[in-house]
Order: C-alpha cells, then structure tokens, then sequence
C-alpha cells in the first residue's frame, strides 16, 4: 500500500501534509539525500559493524572470549589530549543531527521541531523516557548476559577509559550523543523520509528496525537482534507519540547507566562480564 505525505507531527509522523510539501524535493532528490546523509552517519557505521563482524567469527577463540569497546581512549598516559579527542569524536558525531535539521529546515517543516525534537515537552519526553529506559534496560541487560552466555555476542565494555576527573561527564555526553544521533536519524528523518518516497508503515519500521540492528552487529548476533527489537518498540512509541524527545531520553538514561554503571561496578561484582 502507498503511503501519501504528511506532516510530522501527528499519529504518523514520518510523512508530510498541507502547504509544507510545497517545499519537499521530488523523489529522486529524497531518494539521494536519504542515502547521502545515512553514509554520511548511521549507514556507515553498520558497514564498519558488519566488517567488524566477519572480523571476529573468523578470528581463533569464541565471540565471548573477544571483546567490544564503545568509549576507549584515544591518547592513553596523555589526559588532556584524550580528552580534546573525546570532546572532538562526540561533536563531530553530531554533525548529522545538525544537516538534518537543516533539510527539514530548507524543506518548510520546521527543523527538527518536525521529529518531535525540541523543549517543548521537557517533563512528558523524560517522564516517559524514564518509563521506557526501565524496561528496555533491564530487559536488555538480561538479553545481552544471555547471548553472551550463547556464544553468539562479544564481551561488551562499555568504557575503558583513564580514571581522570572528565571520566564520568564524557561518558555521559557520549551517552546522549548516541541518542540524539540515533532517534532522529534512524527514527524521526528515516521514516519522515521512507513515507515520502511511498513507503508502507511495515516496510518503513522494518528498514528502521534493521539498520539499528545492522550498526551493532559489531558486538556479534544478540547485539543486532536486541537492538533490531528496540528498534521495532521504538518506532512504534514515536508513532503515537509523535515526538523523538522521549526515544532520546529513554536512549541516554540507558546508555549513561550502562556507560557510569560498569565503570563503577566491574571487577567489583561477580555477573558482569568483562575481559
């Protein structure tokens, strides 16, 4: 079934409607500016997980006993070098965020007011962030010690980085780096864009859904499909709501407590895996 446009900000928010589309590119425009701006962010890093993968299967030993690390240091014994690289890695991360904002900006639709977000609903996106995080979090949690129990994911560290006073603030801005990264490219513009093009709800959340999965395939098999699964939740919360706000808070709460959380607990409590 074709998907017709309209606007961002209602039950279905990744299509267009009114006088905005006035200002929307045709399809072969979109088509490209869809394909520039995911290698240009998310589509890359799924290419990069997916070399990674073949990696790691292919390397002596199981995936449990190989390691992924999501904030390592990048000038070990040079703190203050470490860190300009740190503040440097999750700025230019955001590079993305800002050109979507800028096409939906140019296209007539707001900026990224159109994906829901903005500080119009401060309490209400953490409000129900912080719901959302403590069910995804702890399911999670359960997910990954299984798969790693299985075989079929690489022991994950969350952050290995110097004990230094900026530890615990770059762990936390890389935690909403990711999120914000995420929840509008891969949510709030990906579906925008996808329903533009004509695509049907199912097949749009299934490409969102798959694409997430797809960036994480570095931490082996349980890292795709339980991301794949948040990734399915996700649209479909952003669907009623209408907004990426509280996918972005739901996303921060729970990489900040798995980031801060295994830089305080590991080595001091038996169950958490660790190299």
């Amino acid at each position: 079934m074709r998907q017709d446009a309209r606007d961002g900000g209602g039950g279905r928010p990744e299509t267009l409607s009114g006088p905005a589309s006035a200002g929307v590119p045709g399809r072969r425009l979109l088509g490209s500016e869809t394909v520039l701006v995911l290698a240009l962010s998310l589509g890359a890093s799924a290419v990069s997980a997916v070399i990674s993968f073949v990696g790691s299967i292919t390397r002596p030993g199981g995936l449990a006993d190989q390691a992924a690390t999501l904030n390592a240091s990048h000038a070990p014994g040079r703190p203050w070098l470490d860190l300009a690289w740190q503040v440097f890695g999750i700025a230019t991360a955001l590079v993305p965020v800002l050109l979507v904002g800028h096409l939906l900006q140019r296209e007539g639709a707001g900026g990224l007011r159109a994906v829901g977000f903005d500080r119009l609903r401060p309490a209400s996106d953490l409000g129900r962030g912080a719901a959302v995080a403590a069910v995804v979090g702890g399911a999670g949690l359960a997910f990954y010690l299984a798969s790693r129990a299985a075989g079929v994911n690489l022991t994950v560290v969350p952050e290995a980085l110097p004990h230094v006073w900026w530890k615990v603030p770059v762990l936390i801005a890389s935690a909403v780096q990711n999120a914000v990264l995420e929840e509008v490219v891969v949510v709030g513009y990906l579906l925008r864009r996808l329903g533009q093009l004509g695509w049907t709800p199912a097949a749009a959340l299934a490409a969102s859904a798959v694409l997430r999965g797809s960036y994480h395939l570095y931490q082996g098999i349980g890292g795709m499909v339980g991301n794949m699964a948040m990734g399915v939740l996700f649209v479909l919360l952003y669907r009623r709501w209408g907004r990426v706000g509280p996918l972005v808070a739901a996303h921060a709460l729970i990489d900040t407590v798995a980031f801060v959380g295994y830089a305080l607990l590991v080595g001091k409590v038996g169950w958490l895996p660790h190299p």
